[in-house]
Formats: C-alpha cells, structure tokens, sequence
C-alpha cells in the first residue's frame, strides 16, 4: 500500500497505514504531535469524533520510537475485549487486564508486557494503582519502556462531572511516579467546571488543551410534554425507527424492566440492562446489542438501560436515543445522547419529560449526603437541563452555549423544525405563587404541585377541605387554565428560579428569590402551548440517510448486502461486533467501487495494510459472486 506523499504531519503515515485514514480530523493532527513529542494534553471531542485515535497514533509512534507500551487507563471492563480485539484486526499488539481475565490469562499478558511485546495495554482504574501493576510500571519506566499514558473518560476523576469514579482519584500517582512519561486525558463531556477539575486532580496545569465543537450536526434533538410515556415512546419507536436499533434511557431498575416487557408485549424486540442483573446476563445483552446489525436481518434492537449502559459504547448504527426519564444534568444528556449517530448518518435523540421529573431530580440533590456548595452546583445544573427542555427557541444554540460555544439556529430539532405556539403564562403564573405564599402563610406548611393546582383551579378535594383552602383569596382564580396549562408554569417557575421543591419536606413547593420579579410584574413567563404535539410545519420528522449507502444504485445495493452478510459470517467467527471487521461506511465505499484488484482497495477508508492483507482477497470474491 502506497502512503501519502504528504509525511511531514506526524503520525500520517501510520494513520494510513494501519487504519485506512487519509488524513486527521480537525484537532487530531495536533493532538497526535504533542502526545508523541512527549507532551500531555487534555483533549475534549465529542463522541464518534475520534478519541481513540489521539491516542492509539502517539502509542504506534511512541513504541515504534523505542519508547515501549502505552497504558490505558480505562473503567469499561465490559468493553476492553472489543477495543482490543479492533486493535488487533488492525495489526497492533494490544492486550487487556481486568478481572474477566483466569490468573494464567492474566500472567500470559504481564508476560507480554514485561518482554515489550505490546503496544497498548488497557487497564481499569482500579487495577492501575495496585501495588502488582505499580511493580509492573515500575519495570518499565527503569527500562524506558513506558512510552505515555491515556486517561480515557477523564470526566470520571471530577466530583462536579456526570460520572463520578472515586478510583480515578488515585490516577495522580501515575504524575508523582512517573514524572517523564507524557498523560493525555480524554472525555466527550465536560463543562467549564469539570474540565478545571480534571486539569487539578490530575495535576495537568501544563497540558495543552484542545477543544473541539460539542456539535453533533447529524442528531436531531426534540423534547416532548409526557403524558402516557411508554405509548409515547412506543409510537415514537415504530412511526420512525422500527427495525432499527436504539437505546432507551431510564431513572430506575424497577422502570427499565417494565419499559422492557411493555415493548416486547408490543411487538419491539427490547432488552433490559441495569447494574441489578446478573452479571453473565448483562454481559449477554451488551454483547447482542454491541453485535446486532439491524441492515443484516431487518430487525431492530432496542436496549433499555440505566446510565450503568453506554459509557464507551462503540456502535455505530445506533439510531436513537431515546429519554423516558429526565437526567440529572446537561452533560449526561449530551453523552448520553451523543451514542446516537456514531456512523455520522442522521439519528434522533427524543425525550420525554414533566414535572415529576424535575421533583424527582431535585429530591435526589437534595437527599444527597453531599455539602451544601455540591447541591448548590447541581441544583444549577438541573436549572440548565430544564432550561433546555422547557426552551421555546433552538436546542441545539441552548445545548452548545452551557458548553461555552456560540452557534446559530440549528435548523434541525424541534422547536425549529416545528416552531412551538407561544402562549403568555403570566397571569397564570402569579396566580401560582400567590397561591404557594398564601397556603403556607394559612397552614404554616408547604404542599405539592397537584394540591396548589386545584386550589387554583377551584377543585374543592377532601384534602383542600380538610386544611380549609376553600376559603383562600386564590381558590377558584385560575378556573380557566387546564391542569397541563398550569403543570407546564410551574416547570416554568421551576426553570427560572421562582420555585423551589423541598425534598425533606414531602416535595413541597416554596418561593424562591426570582418569584419577586415575576409577583411584581417585572418579568413575564412565557411557554409553549401544552396542547396535544403538533405534526411538524416543515420536513418530515425522521431523519433521512445521507451517506454513500443512500446513493448506491440496485446493483450497488445487492453488493452491499453481500459484503453484510460475509461481514457478519467474519465477525461471528472472531466474537467481534461487525463494525470491528469494518464499518459501514467502508462496505458501501467498497459497495460503490466495486474493485477487481487488491490494488483498487487502496484508498478505501477504513481499510489499513493488516486489513487488507488479511481480507483483501475475500472481499473481492464476494464481489465476484453471482447476487
């Protein structure tokens, strides 16, 4: 295989060689140059944006330079057999250790490592920081044979981030121990308080930084009022994505297993996954799920998890993502809907979310065992997420600003697809605070959103007559709003800073500080029509494919059917998901081309030197094939 001419960037020629690239994508190049030159680095980049290869570049250099092996540091014990496995299909040497693992698996791979025959080994956070790895490392740098570091998911070190992993704490050891070997620190998420945090607690003051855009231009973003939320996610699932995969996102164990069993009565093929389960069984439905390809049965596949799910998840046709219950904040709402598209084909990120939710969010803060200034933080970072959902103008210009980046309507969620009817809540929202003030200045307590309501809405329950709220100035005075109405103004006030929900209390409503604004008249509230969703204005709401596949002609078509199933037939014999032997992409490349010599491969993105060599031959007998 011939390289590109153009060698002066480096790691270009193994990016080429190896992987099948052409060139970098945005901030890579820089990325690979200041990790083997020996530099650290924080790198930023969104999912599917190509993480990995920032560090799987510098590894390939690193030991090719004579520095030795790179250490991943890694907590996707579930995942390393499947990165490790695409590493090797590459030509890399590359092992893991993790307690999957029998003693003389384990000794065979610290064998490997101890005779310099990896390039990169992963490891779990955990594992790292024991005194028999430590040994290891040890060994190593007295030799010179450890060449770099790469902290992968580094957002787990920060108490401020979605994931907090108290082992990664112990990650400084590796700056204290091994002060010469370069560090680069990877995550998709992080906001400017969790990206100081790493920056502290992994001690990477000196690193360079680079942030790419938090875009992910090809999902589609669209937040829906709940009202019956498993039909809803059911009609969402068979009116756009039926025979497709995706995964489903919920609060509770309890939740994920009825989501589950509601689905597969109605004829969707779910899975459960949730930190509850066995072991072996979670393993087995990550395991389906990571191998289905929808395209090579016609089926879809839908996983129903808890966030214990998708941290790391590699697959590239998952077409959607999908919210039953709202996340605790922006940053887990952004990864978790960032496992939705991977292939850089279009791909729906849906959510349906009410007030319970917000309640249930903020008991969760509340009843939390942290320090005051920690539920201060994350009381703020709820605010952000509600802010997001309740958002009459575009998701996409909310999702990136928490992120620190300016961008223009997006053209392509919901509120822009299907502009919202605006309806001026004002009135309706003072009624509701003088009704909150009133009720505690009358009883001496709070009470909870249903029982404000129908004080509001003049219902006369036993338990508004039990506390004598018949007689409050503001019974009855909002007889006129419907309870979605008035449901849809207290997210509002929630969103704001007007209302605040006493966990310890029952969740019972108080007035906050920005109720005073809105009581005098000095701010208006404005929210979208809480009426039954609206058939979109413009364009359809499925998103349509737009990359080579979509193009091909028939013949291109039944060619990649062809290239599928001897795809799938390769991939079941390695125990490797499909997209590990190659992606889609590269099978419609292939698809579309057609080629009748190896030599015509070349060029073919996704397909390196070991690739070719080692399925060169077969790929061109598929081809032959009579379809």
């Amino acid at each position: 295989m011939t390289s590109p001419s153009h060698n002066a960037t480096p790691g270009l020629d193994v990016l080429h060689e190896v992987f099948g690239y052409e060139a970098f994508r945005g901030p890579q190049a820089a990325i690979v140059a200041q990790v083997a030159g020996g530099g650290d680095a924080l790198v930023l980049m969104p999912t599917g944006g190509g993480k990995s290869l920032c560090y799987q570049v510098p590894a390939i250099l690193r030991q090719r330079a004579g520095h030795g092996t790179t250490v991943v540091v890694s907590p996707l014990i579930a995942l390393m057999h499947d990165q490790v496995g695409a590493l090797r299909e590459a030509g890399v040497e590359a092992a893991f250790l993790n307690s999957s693992l029998s003693f003389d698996e384990a000794s065979r791979v610290e064998s490997q490592l101890r005779q310099g025959r990896l390039t990169l080994l992963y490891a779990a956070p955990e594992r790292v920081t024991t005194p028999r790895f430590l040994s290891l490392l040890d060994d190593l740098h007295a030799r010179g044979q450890l060449a770099l570091f790469a902290i992968d998911e580094a957002h787990c070190v920060s108490q401020w981030g979605h994931d907090f992993r108290p082992e990664y704490r112990a990650l400084t050891v590796l700056h204290e121990r091994y002060a010469s070997v370069p560090r680069v620190a990877l995550t998709a998420t992080a906001d400017a308080l969790t990206r100081a945090d790493i920056v502290e607690r992994l001690q990477l003051e000196d690193a360079g930084q680079f942030v790419s855009s938090f875009d992910r231009p090809n999902i589609r973003y669209r937040i829906v009022e709940k009202r019956d939320p498993i039909t809803q996610l059911f009609r969402f699932i068979e009116g756009e994505h039926a025979g497709e995969d995706g995964i489903v996102y919920c609060q509770s164990r309890k939740r994920v297993e009825e989501v589950a069993a509601a689905l597969c009565e109605r004829g969707v093929d779910a899975l459960p996954y949730h930190a509850g389960l066995d072991a072996a069984l979670r393993q087995r439905h990550q395991d389906r799920f990571l191998r289905h390809v929808a395209a090579d049965d016609g089926a879809g596949l839908v996983m129903v998890a808890t966030i214990a799910f998708g941290m790391g998840i590699d697959k590239p046709d998952v077409r959607f993502v999908a919210h039953l219950d709202m996340p605790r904040n922006i940053e887990g709402y952004y990864q978790e809907t960032g496992r939705a598209g991977r292939d850089g084909e279009p791909a729906n990120a849906w959510m349906a979310y009410g007030l319970q939710d917000v309640v249930t969010q903020a008991r969760m803060i509340d009843e939390s065992p942290a320090g005051d200034d920690y539920k201060k933080t994350m009381r703020g970072k709820l605010d952000a997420l509600l802010g997001l959902a309740e958002s009459t103008d575009c998701r996409r210009v909310r999702l990136l600003a928490y992120f620190d980046e300016a961008s223009s309507a997006c053209g392509n969620c919901d509120n822009c697809i299907s502009p919202p009817d605006i309806w001026d809540g004002t009135e309706a929202a003072r009624m509701l605070l003088s009704c909150i003030y009133r009720v505690r200045q009358h009883s001496g307590i709070g009470f909870g959103a249903g029982h404000i309501m129908d004080i509001v809405r003049g219902k006369a329950t036993e338990k508004v007559a039990q506390f004598g709220h018949e007689g409050l100035s503001t019974f009855g005075v909002g007889a006129a709003w419907s309870e979605p109405q008035l449901r849809a103004v207290l997210r509002q006030l929630l969103a704001i800073g007007a209302v605040t929900v006493d966990a310890q209390a029952y969740n019972t409503l108080a007035l906050a500080e920005a109720s005073r604004a809105v009581l005098r008249g000095e701010r208006t509230v404005k929210l979208r029509e809480a009426a039954a969703a609206k058939a979109p204005r413009s364009r359809g709401s499925t998103p349509k494919a737009t990359g080579v596949a979509a193009t091909l002609d028939v013949a291109g078509q039944a060619r990649l059917a062809a290239l599928r199933a001897w795809r799938s037939e390769v991939a079941r014999s390695h125990d490797l998901p499909a997209y590990v032997i190659f992606h889609d992409a590269t099978l419609a490349a292939i698809a579309e081309r057609a080629p009748q010599t190896l030599a015509e491969l070349d060029g073919i993105s996704g397909i390196g030197e070991k690739k070719r060599a080692a399925y060169g031959e077969a790929l061109l007998q598929v081809l032959k094939a009579p379809l």
